[in-house]
């Protein structure tokens, strides 16, 4: 049964007041978290199981997850952590309402996150943005638009790899399906130290240079795909004496059909042949993640998603959109000043962006949106004299300057941990990540800005 939250329980008064400190961000942000917010997670809590509004033991309250939740993407804690700060903090006990009941493990925490919805973090995040215009930390009459990368946890995806992971999951799964499938031992047959060996084998060929070093990986690469696929046709063979509503068989389905597309790009590879960025698997675990070529120093392809970022005066992220494979920029200036208008009742007077998102009709398209100035620098071609004197003009550059403080913003975020590499799994999981990590700015930012009024 979906329990809403504790009775209330003052922590503060049954401690002495030398023991009573807390974080200023946390007490400002406090009150942020309303019964309006708990109760737009509560309906996505409540589709867990079918009668889980009405039955079943009371579950860990609504207020006390959603606030633990915002505490650990605050801080950039696992779960783990978030369930053990919690519990040795009378501050973040008082905060997240636990009072003196028994704080929710990890597991629970979990659980309960996998539960929610991004489009409810994207209503969470609405409901953010009209609080901030509501106490004036926002009057969304600037908007700057940006992308960055947000990496999943993978290690590099390299072919081998990539096949040695194939094998060693599939074999590790084909165990256990030694109690529900009668066949010869052969069947069942473990082939992850032949995958190893080759793949090991792979890596250290690489120290050799000229033609005996590429022929030698060639013979090892093609020994490597042999096994996997003898390892691919032994789980066809017990995914066929399985019933169709085993987990386990669904589990073996999934995998063995990532292997065999590895196997596909290997060969195509191994064939001279070019494979498109678009056909190519690059992990078998989180297998949305897309190849995004970025040319940076620091990083010239990263492994992830290309995800937008609007942000408006205040330092409010209002927008994070997760973008389809490496999406060119210029596509999605539109969308944002329509969702811009839809949050603010009005668009804003001012766009600012980098060159990405130049395109010949960028301006006149965002005049005709009711945008007034529009600073978005000619990217390609040949830029005209009357063009470069315009950009030279002081309103373009103090729009510029506006916008170089969005690579600040992604810089913070990055570093405090809500953009930073997705540690949840699945497409789902990522667009939840992304979530949390505008939200957790978010509430940072308005508690700061009240911190800010009050001192």
């Amino acid at each position: 049964m979906i329990v809403t939250s504790y009775l209330p329980v003052d922590l503060y008064a049954l401690v002495p007041e030398a023991l009573q400190c807390q974080d200023p961000v946390v007490a400002a942000l406090d009150p942020l978290i309303d019964e309006e917010l708990v109760q737009l997670v509560r309906a996505d809590f409540g589709q867990r199981y079918p009668q889980s509004v009405t039955r079943g033991r009371p579950s860990t309250p609504v207020e006390v997850i959603v606030r633990m939740l915002v505490v650990r993407r605050l801080y950039d804690w696992s779960y783990a952590d978030t369930a053990h700060w919690v519990a040795d903090s009378i501050s973040l006990r008082q905060f997240c309402r636990v009072g003196t009941h028994p704080v929710p493990d990890a597991s629970t925490l979990d659980r309960w996150a996998a539960c929610l919805q991004p489009d409810t973090l994207r209503r969470l995040n609405d409901r953010l943005v009209m609080h901030a215009q509501q106490h004036g930390v926002t009057r969304g009459r600037k908007l700057r638009l940006d992308t960055t990368v947000v990496e999943t946890t993978i290690h590099y995806p390299s072919d081998s790899t990539l096949l040695a992971d194939g094998v060693r999951v599939l074999s590790r799964l084909v165990s256990r399906t030694r109690s529900l499938v009668a066949g010869p031992a052969s069947l069942f047959r473990s082939r992850v130290r032949s995958a190893v060996r080759r793949a090991r084998a792979i890596g250290e060929s690489t120290r050799r240079g000229g033609t005996a070093g590429q022929l030698l990986r060639q013979r090892q690469y093609r020994a490597l795909v042999g096994i996997a696929r003898a390892m691919v046709r032994q789980v066809r063979q017990i995914i066929t004496c399985l019933p169709h509503g085993a987990p386990l068989r669904a589990r073996l389905v999934t995998m063995a059909d990532r292997t065999e597309q590895v196997i596909e790009q290997t060969t195509r590879r191994l064939a001279g042949e070019a494979v498109p960025a678009g056909d190519k698997l690059v992990s078998l675990f989180e297998s949305h993640t897309a190849i995004i070529r970025r040319d940076k120093p620091r990083a010239r392809v990263e492994y992830g998603h290309k995800v937008l970022l609007a942000e408006t005066d205040g330092g409010i992220l209002t927008q994070a959109r997760v973008l389809a494979g490496n999406a060119a920029d210029a596509g999605e200036l539109d969308e944002s000043l329509l969702v811009h208008a839809q949050q603010f009742g009005r668009p804003p007077h001012l766009v600012a962006t980098d060159r990405g998102f130049w395109h010949p009709s960028c301006e006149e398209r965002a005049r005709a949106a009711g945008v007034t100035v529009v600073a978005i620098p000619q990217s390609g071609g040949r830029v005209s004299p009357a063009r470069r004197a315009r950009e030279r003009e002081p309103w373009f550059r103090r729009a510029q300057r506006f916008r170089a403080g969005g690579e600040g913003r992604i810089s913070v975020c990055k570093r405090r941990g809500h953009l930073g590499r997705c540690r949840d799994h699945g497409a789902e999981g990522f667009a939840r990540w992304v979530g949390w990590g505008i939200i957790a700015n978010n509430l940072r930012s308005i508690a700061s800005a009240d911190l800010t009024r009050v001192t």
